[in-house]
């Protein structure tokens, strides 16, 4: 199909780093994001457990930031999956590829946090090393996992026929990729604005043959926390970018098109601090949930063993009542009785009926209720 080149725009060769940014344009807004992703943060440190958080953000994360791309699955879909395939085992076979790529976007994302806590710098070979992890199975695999684009790609509309944005040239990218992970590590603005620029750049030079989106918004998290403007990878901005997907993609054009780093850089700003306050309001009725359901376990369960229940269901809202009985910290006859009392109590609902000798699947929906996306 003959794509229009009426609209292109053109990667900004030459103009990375900006080597100047109007500051006074930004105070406001700076002021506010950190105020915003900093009262976010605290809540987390709060919390009696923030792992409690971490799974179903990360899960919307994977959902939303998968959905951007075209790959449209659910919330319920990835944690039916995660309940049957642990973290390093995959069944491609038996489920939609949809849901294979959120999957794998959810694993990546994990998997470059734990290299991340374990020293490794971010760096491009880190990143490559996400992208394989991305594109590993499913249709990304035909897709180059892990390594940089050798022809020209670009982006296009929403129905293929005119082209947006032409990245980087293939002959031009590995020079374009040293400059920005030299300015990651060298670059001296605030971590916010180097934040925005990373992102925008990346995007610009669109490195890798398909994923180069999801990896692109991974990399605001992971400089996000290495920076330490967060303690900890719970911060996504891709809900609020998929809400304003098309301002999002026009502000970052205009990057190379006019020059407008500091236009990209407010919008960005802006979607730190609406996404903090979005998330704060996710994690506090998380919490107050968790609060609730603290007493109502106690409660119903009558046991000494009813925190171990309620950490279980919350770190796993979908679960097999196998993985229950023996992964949560429970004697077998009490997780048994546990779990009768809590359909009972339409605390967890039924997914699938045990059959054969596959055991029944739960849903905490108290919890689904909340994160769903």
């Amino acid at each position: 199909m003959q794509r229009s080149l009426e609209n292109a725009v053109s990667y900004h060769y030459g103009k990375f780093p900006p080597q100047v940014l109007d500051y006074s344009k930004f105070i406001a807004a700076i002021i506010k994001a950190t105020d915003a992703i900093a009262r976010y943060d605290q809540m987390l440190k709060n919390m009696h457990n923030s792992e409690l958080l971490l799974a179903p953000l990360r899960n919307r994360e994977a959902v939303i930031s998968s959905r951007m791309e075209g790959t449209v699955s659910t919330m319920d879909e990835i944690l039916k999956y995660e309940a049957d395939y642990p973290v390093d085992t995959a069944d491609a076979a038996h489920v939609r590829s949809e849901v294979i790529e959120t999957i794998l976007y959810q694993r990546a994302l994990k998997a470059a946090q734990k290299a991340i806590e374990d020293g490794y710098p971010l760096s491009l070979s880190l990143i490559k090393g996400i992208h394989q992890r991305l594109l590993s199975l499913g249709r990304g695999a035909s897709k180059s996992p892990g390594q940089l684009k050798t022809e020209q790609n670009f982006l296009a509309d929403k129905g293929k026929k005119s082209i947006l944005f032409i990245p980087i040239s293939p002959e031009k990218l590995q020079d374009g990729l040293d400059l920005l992970f030299d300015y990651i590590e060298n670059a001296k603005h605030p971590d916010l604005l180097k934040a925005a620029i990373t992102h925008v750049e990346f995007e610009a030079l669109h490195p890798f043959k398909d994923g180069n989106g999801r990896i692109g918004r991974m990399l605001i998290t992971l400089m996000l926390w290495s920076s330490g403007v967060i303690s900890a990878p719970y911060f996504y901005l891709s809900e609020f970018l998929e809400d304003n997907k098309d301002l999002y993609i026009d502000t970052m054009r205009n990057v190379s098109e006019n020059n407008d780093w500091e236009g990209w850089c407010l919008l960005f700003l802006e979607a730190i601090e609406q996404q903090a306050k979005r998330n704060l309001a996710v994690a506090e009725n998380v919490r107050l949930l968790y609060e609730e359901m603290k007493r109502t376990f106690a409660e119903i369960l009558s046991s000494k063993w009813s925190l171990n229940a309620l950490d279980f269901v919350f770190t796993n809202p979908v679960f097999r009542n196998n993985k229950f009985t023996t992964h949560a910290g429970i004697p077998s006859a009490s997780a048994a009785r546990f779990t009768r009392i809590m359909l009972d109590k339409n605390i967890i609902v039924t997914v699938e009926e045990a059959s054969g000798r596959r055991p029944a699947m739960y849903s905490f929906e108290p919890l689904m209720n909340l994160v769903r996306v």
